[in-house]
């Protein structure tokens, strides 16, 4: 395993009950047309909501208030790639810009979809913190198996 994790962050652009995902172009199979959050890494010297102001603007060109991000879930991952996750799901209710695909090379589609009906070909990992998100839950785990507890 390795011996650090990755920090991801998730931007939940969310307007009339509505979410905002992208579809991934992808030289991987597993992942090429999965619809997933705008997101992506955090970068040495940056703060998470510089991050996810970074992302959404490169992603889909929308330009966030880091004031007006609230952090929704945090979800600890394990296989949704070669290094463990941290992922920080923020949400979005207010941007400037309308959101359309500006990295074309990594996605194929950007459209909004209801909260309460995501499409079947979504990535596991923001789905799931998509879920946290509407049902209210804070904090999770994916694929971590569980240790048997010692005395």
């Amino acid at each position: 395993m390795a011996d650090r994790h990755l920090i991801d962050v998730h931007i939940l652009l969310v307007h009339d009950n509505r979410v905002l995902l992208t579809r991934r172009r992808d030289g991987d199979p597993a992942f090429d047309g999965l619809w997933h959050l705008p997101s992506g890494k955090l970068d040495a010297g940056e703060s998470v909501l510089d991050a996810a102001v970074r992302e959404a603007e490169e992603e889909v060109g929308v330009h966030l208030d880091p004031a007006d991000l609230r952090l929704v879930h945090t979800l600890h991952v394990n296989g949704s790639g070669p290094e463990p996750r941290l992922g920080l799901f923020f949400e979005a209710r207010r941007w400037t810009g309308n959101p359309a695909n500006l990295e074309p090379d990594k996605c194929s589609a950007v459209r909004w979809f209801p909260l309460d009906a995501l499409p079947d070909r979504i990535i596991d990992y923001p789905a799931a913190g998509i879920r946290a998100y509407r049902t209210g839950t804070a904090f999770g785990t994916r694929g971590w198996a569980r240790r048997p507890a010692t005395r």
